[in-house]
């Protein structure tokens, strides 16, 4: 492994603690709305998956997931043209986001700090980083 790094969006987890305390609230009210215990448990299974984004580069790709791995992506680091750390602007928000302008991925838990990574066959993305200038010198030498 050359690199790999886990980026813990706290945000994210007291959202889900507020919706965990939320919905434990609902259902202590009255213990038979099975229902809203099938929400609770699908609402909390996304949104634990975006508490944290790792990062990891191999010899041979880069990969990426949120969380336990619902979300995940991997690039061969050959098919890599160009790669920059940049800076979010705050609009563009947090998760997994398609932006028109300029037309990119952007996948993010926290901050506004990220890798823009373009593909030889043009596609862009941003993968959100609390440590964008290791990530780039991880990534450039290949």
């Amino acid at each position: 492994m050359i690199y790999k790094h886990t980026q813990v969006g706290y945000l994210m987890i007291y959202v889900l603690v507020a919706v965990i305390a939320l919905f434990g609230f609902i259902l202590m009210q009255d213990n038979t709305l099975m229902p809203a215990l099938i929400v609770m448990v699908l609402v909390v299974a996304i949104l634990s998956s975006f508490t944290t984004l790792t990062v990891e580069i191999d010899n041979q790709f880069l990969r990426f997931k949120f969380g336990f791995g619902l979300f995940r992506k991997k690039f061969a680091l050959d098919q890599i043209e160009s790669v920059k750390a940049v800076k979010h602007k705050w609009y563009y928000g947090w998760g997994i986001r398609f932006c028109l302008v300029p037309r990119l991925w952007i996948y993010n838990v926290s901050g506004f700090d990220a890798v823009e990574i373009t593909l030889k066959n043009g596609s862009a993305f941003r993968i959100g980083t609390d440590e964008p200038e290791k990530l780039v010198r991880s990534i450039k030498p290949r």
